[in-house]
């Protein structure tokens, strides 16, 4: 009875999380940058202080962690042409710019900062193998001269 009422419980924070904090986030990588910044790089919890009001610290770190994971499957589920679609958006919003956030992304590869810890080896190289060549694409947007069609 008591892994029901957990589950129930993670199913609740997801769908406040989702309706009042992911709704608000337009795209799947401005979504899935936005939950990998609640976890912190040293100790791979997530922290949400709204959430952690409402809920059990437990609670939040596994419906976060389920959040994540299903952001990033998604994504990968995506075809190709739509994730750069989605890419263009999310890095074209950042404070920086398109141009200078894909530089920045392909020198750092920052973007491994968004796979989830437990994401199986192969949805990483391949979620990263996809981030690369997203990222020459976008790349051929920034080069002088290029006019987009």
């Amino acid at each position: 009875m008591e892994i029901l009422t957990q589950l129930q419980q993670n199913r609740r924070i997801i769908h406040d999380f989702a309706a009042t904090t992911l709704a608000a986030i337009p795209g799947f990588f401005a979504r899935l940058t936005y939950v990998a910044s609640l976890r912190d790089l040293s100790s791979g919890n997530y922290e949400h202080a709204g959430l952690e009001v409402l809920y059990p610290q437990e609670a939040v770190q596994q419906a976060l962690r389920q959040c994540h994971e299903e952001l990033f499957e998604r994504i990968l589920e995506m075809p190709l042409e739509a994730q750069e679609k989605d890419l263009r958006a999310c890095l074209s919003g950042m404070e920086s710019g398109l141009c200078s956030t894909v530089e920045h992304w392909q020198s750092l590869e920052s973007y491994r900062i968004l796979i989830p810890e437990a994401a199986p080896d192969y949805l990483k190289t391949l979620f990263c193998s996809n981030l690369r060549a997203l990222l020459e694409i976008l790349k051929q947007d920034c080069r002088p001269g290029h006019r987009a069609a």
